[in-house]
């Protein structure tokens, strides 16, 4: 197994270590779970560059890195979904999605076709990743705030509202790059 490969199992076991962070008390786990996030979110752009820089794309990488990304957005957006950040609608189209599209690439690999992620499914990712950043972002500030006893209510309702509005824009990409992906494939889908 090669180091991109790697970088993308690794991803995957980040994902349990945020989780774990995510949901401890206090603003010190909440900032743990933020820079595992972190962390996490840049490894799939060094395994990627890594893979194309040293010719080391293989099957595998081409199939794990999307599973890799979406396990550790999915565990994050049901977390927010948990915590009620972020609308439980929104994350059903997410998950819809991501399960339609993986389970085609999943088919297509049973039939001998490896199809690769396409670039606006790069860009949703990016865009997903981001959130949840800002998200991880705001739960760090909250939670800090609170601890010093400097958290004022009302400010609540404008994170939330720009959590739904970036939500929102997040929702529309994904439903584009879902979209965009079954029609760039669909002369490879309708032969299988």
């Amino acid at each position: 197994m090669n180091i991109a490969n790697r970088l993308t199992m690794l991803r995957i076991l980040l994902t349990f270590v945020f989780m774990f962070f995510f949901f401890c008390r206090g603003v010190w786990f909440k900032s743990l779970a933020l820079i595992v996030f972190g962390v996490a979110a840049l490894s799939d752009l060094f395994d990627g560059m890594l893979a194309q820089k040293h010719n080391m794309i293989t099957d595998f990488g081409r199939l794990m890195d999307p599973i890799a990304d979406k396990i550790l957005v999915l565990a994050a957006f049901a977390a927010f979904v948990q915590m009620q950040l972020v609308e439980a609608w929104m994350f059903v189209i997410i998950v819809s999605r991501e399960i339609l599209i993986t389970s085609l690439r999943l088919f297509a690999l049973n039939k001998g076709r490896i199809l690769s992620a396409a670039r606006a499914g790069k860009h949703k990712t990016v865009s997903q990743m981001s959130v949840i950043v800002l998200i991880l972002c705001f739960v760090v500030l909250k939670e800090a705030m609170l601890e010093y006893s400097t958290w004022n209510p009302a400010w609540e309702k404008v994170f939330r509202q720009g959590i739904y509005i970036l939500m929102l824009i997040t929702v529309g990409l994904t439903l584009y790059s879902g979209l965009s992906y079954l029609w760039e494939n669909r002369k490879v889908i309708t032969r299988l």
